[in-house]
């Protein structure tokens, strides 16, 4: 088994649906960050990547859209880099982009190649409305459209009811079940933008972005600097029910945007031209109740740490994805961990949640986290669509 290493990540600024990247196809933001991916390792060129790079593969959650022909192959292709280099695109809802890292560090560990890029891409503004085909031919009744963005849809009807709740609802439910309040979501979620906001303007974010051409989008679209608690708590609550907590200020927001990293053995570093960052030292997937999503990165964590031999007493930064902040603070009371090892940087209900880019860009912003603060060990994890979670424990290359 060969030791895998993360060697560079790299994502585009996350836009807001609707906003500075929604005329922006999803393959070709994908294709945006592997090509600049490419060009940011000196051991490569357009000419020779196709002998080095094992596979590329991407994670994506709708794949209704434009990203439908196995968007990792085309946005490949677009990036106009070698043909003979394969590709494939994962679907794990919001772990999308985590689970293709795994894959690829999968076939690293097994010697089956020594490069792989694995990220993630998600166009919230560009999914489409979809209509089902009709089970007979010149159907009489009116068809509706379903909205491919978000969350559920074509249900099938053996399908539990308790199940199919939508997102905030079943965090509803989850931080009932917690006892979380709703001022600590609003205060999470005030200290996620202000975290972010200080990230950028210190250079930490910057360093791990890269500008959409004719995009005019500095940052990410969806920090607010200056929120406080007390504005949040202003918000009226989304869902209607008697004692709602969850609000658009304390859950994130829907999202544009793409994120890759350079995966490889000792060797494929070599090859690339770049040094270590992390070793990946474990990894695990979990699953719970599909309505208590949020609390799955639980477990995941829990898992991959053990298979890594350590426990949270050595972890020393966490990378979360902030789905919710009610979901986010469960995680964290059930773990025990200090608050101020997680997302350090600001998380997703600041920077954003586009859902299959999500995975490559915490992993990514873990690692540099690491380098920057020579913590040895760290974890980063993210819960899933339909009640399950993934985590990843990363170990500083210079421990």
């Amino acid at each position: 088994m060969q030791d895998v290493f993360i060697y560079q990540g790299l994502r585009t600024p996350f836009g807001k649906v609707g906003g500075a990247l929604s005329g922006q196809r999803p393959d070709d933001l994908a294709a945006l960050v592997i090509s600049t991916l490419v060009e940011q390792a000196p051991g490569l060129t357009p000419e020779n990547a196709g002998e080095i790079v094992g596979e590329v593969i991407f994670g994506n959650a709708n794949g209704a859209g434009e990203e439908n022909r196995n968007v990792a192959r085309m946005a490949w292709l677009l990036a106009q880099l070698p043909v003979t280099v394969p590709g494939s695109t994962i679907n794990r809802l919001c772990g999308s982009s985590m689970d293709a890292a795994i894959s690829g560090a999968r076939q690293i560990a097994l010697g089956e190649t020594d490069v792989v890029l694995a990220g993630g891409v998600e166009s919230m503004s560009r999914a489409p409305w979809v209509l089902p085909k009709t089970e007979r031919p010149f159907p009489m009744a009116n068809l509706e459209l379903a909205n491919t963005t978000l969350g559920w849809r074509l249900i099938n009807e053996r399908m539990p009811s308790q199940w199919i709740v939508s997102l905030g609802e079943a965090t509803e439910q989850l931080r009932e079940r917690h006892g979380i309040e709703r001022e600590r979501q609003d205060a999470f979620a005030a200290r996620s933008h202000e975290l972010a906001a200080r990230a950028w303007s210190q250079g930490h974010l910057s360093d791990l972005t890269v500008a959409v051409p004719g995009v005019d989008l500095d940052t990410d679209e969806t920090i607010r600097a200056g929120v406080t608690e007390e504005k949040l708590a202003g918000l009226r609550t989304v869902f209607r029910r008697e004692n709602g907590t969850v609000t658009a200020g304390n859950a994130s927001p829907m999202n544009d945007g793409a994120s890759a990293v350079w995966l490889g053995s000792a060797a494929g570093g070599e090859q690339l031209g770049l040094t270590p960052q992390v070793r990946i030292a474990g990894w695990a997937a979990a699953a719970n109740e599909p309505q208590y999503f949020g609390y799955a990165p639980v477990e995941a964590s829990n898992k991959a740490l053990s298979r890594a031999g350590i426990s949270w007493a050595e972890v020393g930064a966490v990378e979360l994805n902030e789905a919710f902040a009610a979901q986010s603070l469960a995680c964290l009371d059930a773990w025990e961990v200090d608050p101020e090892i997680v997302n350090a940087w600001g998380g997703a209900i600041a920077i954003g949640h586009p859902l299959g880019a999500s995975g490559t860009r915490v992993l990514a912003t873990l690692a540099k986290r690491m380098q920057l603060s020579g913590e040895r060990w760290g974890v980063a994890t993210l819960c899933i669509g339909v009640g399950q979670g993934l985590a990843v424990v990363l170990e500083n290359a210079s421990s």
